[in-house]
């Protein structure tokens, strides 16, 4: 039964009990009117569902960039933490990660790690996680047993396809050189590392993963696409921001949004006030707990947003 069908039988059996004096007539419809009253209420969040404006960024693959923040090398082993959490979750979703640039920590983890993230609403299962996360914990060189508390920034962008952001070829500097680290004769001794930078917005991505300058270029130009893109994506969700008290998937990346306490094994979101008490579980990438609960109040301030009345 559809659900238009479904309230328009709600409704006949209401006329029935309003207006019908044969207590047989009356009978039927109050127990048809309890039967079609409670498939409705299993459909309720459904059709709220379905009545919120829907994100036409959502479907787009995202890019992800992790930053170790304050806390030194513990800073960057919790970023590495984190890669391997979003890592496990993706693979479990079925959502693809590919490594675009990293910087490793020097007592592991990484200073920065950029990812691109593809398959079925990528950047709408993890735009959520845009903000900086809290550690607190006792870092493996702490021979004090202190607690220390250190960040890492997460970045989330929706990928820009040229239509998005046409860029002028003029407004481009493009530097090469030879890629470091591991991969090969080819890579140590030929200048296949790129790095381009907007003049006029001042911005610089780099991609030394392909083989060949031409890959790392093309993909430094989606890189920088995404980047102009986020800017203006930005500016628009401030303005949302603003009318909402949670900031869901629009609160500024400097915003502190989650911490995660060791020694409590807790996980809290504080725009939601949302905490899950397994960490271990949690780092081990079963987030979409939390993920749905930020899905829902996001889901709930859209709606009211979009004006929806009641059914």
């Amino acid at each position: 039964m559809s659900t238009k069908k479904l309230l328009e039988d709600i409704e006949s059996a209401k006329d029935v009990l309003m207006n019908e004096k044969d207590e047989d007539f009356r009978a039927m419809a109050k127990t048809e009117m309890d039967e079609l009253s409670a498939r409705k209420l299993k459909l309720e969040p459904e059709i709220r569902n379905l009545l919120v404006p829907k994100d036409p960024e959502d479907s787009k693959s995202a890019v992800v960039e992790l930053r170790a923040g304050t806390g030194g090398d513990e800073a960057s082993i919790f970023a590495g933490d984190l890669f391997r959490m979003y890592s496990k979750y993706c693979d479990n979703k079925g959502l693809k990660i590919e490594i675009v640039d990293s910087s490793p920590g020097t007592a592991g983890g990484f200073k920065e790690i950029i990812f691109n993230v593809t398959g079925v609403n990528p950047y709408g299962t993890l735009k959520f996680e845009a903000g900086v996360h809290r550690v607190q914990r006792v870092p493996e060189t702490e021979t004090q047993g202190r607690v220390h508390t250190s960040a890492a920034t997460v970045i989330v962008m929706p990928e820009a396809d040229e239509v998005d952001v046409v860029l002028n070829p003029a407004d481009i500097d493009m530097i090469t050189s030879r890629s470091g680290g591991a991969g090969g004769q080819n890579v140590n001794k030929v200048e296949t590392k790129v790095q381009l930078t907007h003049k006029p917005s001042g911005l610089v991505v780099v991609c030394q993963v392909e083989r060949s300058q031409l890959g790392n270029r093309e993909r430094a130009m989606v890189m920088l696409r995404t980047k102009l893109y986020e800017l203006e994506l930005q500016k628009h969700n401030d303005a949302i921001s603003k009318r909402r008290k949670t900031l869901v998937a629009t609160g500024d990346r400097s915003e502190k949004i989650r911490t995660y306490n060791y020694p409590q094994s807790r996980v809290t979101d504080h725009r939601i006030n949302f905490s899950t008490h397994n960490l271990p579980d949690f780092m081990n990438g079963n987030i979409q707990e939390m993920i749905d609960a930020l899905q829902l109040a996001e889901n709930a301030e859209r709606l009211q947003e979009g004006g929806a009345t009641e059914y």
